[in-house]
């Protein structure tokens, strides 16, 4: 197992703070999190807007590993269904818990899931170069679009049937997700590089 960016980091700091550090790490992606998601564009068409929230995700647990990836995205969520404001902004969808039922719940679920394989991915090594983060970057979001589609498919409103949700939660989003995608994996090769 290699070292993670936040492992590498952290290496060089007082051992005294590494939890501090740890939990410190966390705070900020799931905040950067929360952020993603209120720059967000609501498309006429479909219930689920264009957000920033999956590279975040991504590139946070990446840098965090599997753990504290997935954890931030644990507390992100459990932030929401507790009524703070960090999903994205929505005229019909309500925050809190409501939303994880809603037609981006799909979506919002899978975040630690995705979080967890872009860590576990980093934390072999594939953080280190810009083709095999692409390829863990894909990984992780081809979780969220999978659960995300399929939560839509099972009968989240308006969409039902596959055919509809993927009309709804795909086709509108992969070409863009897939250009941040490309565009997010030169973050962490670099920031490696940064720090040697």
């Amino acid at each position: 197992m290699y070292p993670t960016f936040f492992d590498a980091v952290a290496a060089r700091a007082d051992a005294r703070w590494r939890a501090a550090e740890e939990v410190g790490a966390v705070l900020l992606v799931t905040a950067l999190t929360a952020v993603a998601a209120q720059i967000s564009v609501p498309l006429p068409f479909t219930p689920v807007p264009f957000t920033f929230q999956p590279m975040v995700v991504l590139v946070g647990a990446a840098a965090l590993g599997s753990r504290r990836g997935s954890a931030s995205q644990i507390l992100y969520l459990a932030l929401g269904i507790a009524g703070l404001p960090v999903f994205a902004a929505s005229p019909v969808l309500p925050q809190g818990v409501l939303r994880l039922v809603g037609p981006t719940g799909g979506y919002l679920m899978s975040y630690p899931l995705a979080a967890f394989a872009a860590g576990w991915l980093a934390e072999r090594g594939f953080d280190r170069r810009y083709g095999t983060f692409v390829l863990a970057m894909a990984c992780g979001l081809a979780i969220v679009f999978a659960s995300g589609v399929l939560w839509l498919a099972a009968g989240a409103r308006p969409a039902r049937g596959l055919s509809a949700a993927l009309a709804a939660g795909f086709y509108p989003f992969i070409v863009a997700d897939v250009v941040k995608l490309f565009v997010a994996a030169t973050v962490m090769p670099a920031l490696r590089r940064g720090i040697g």
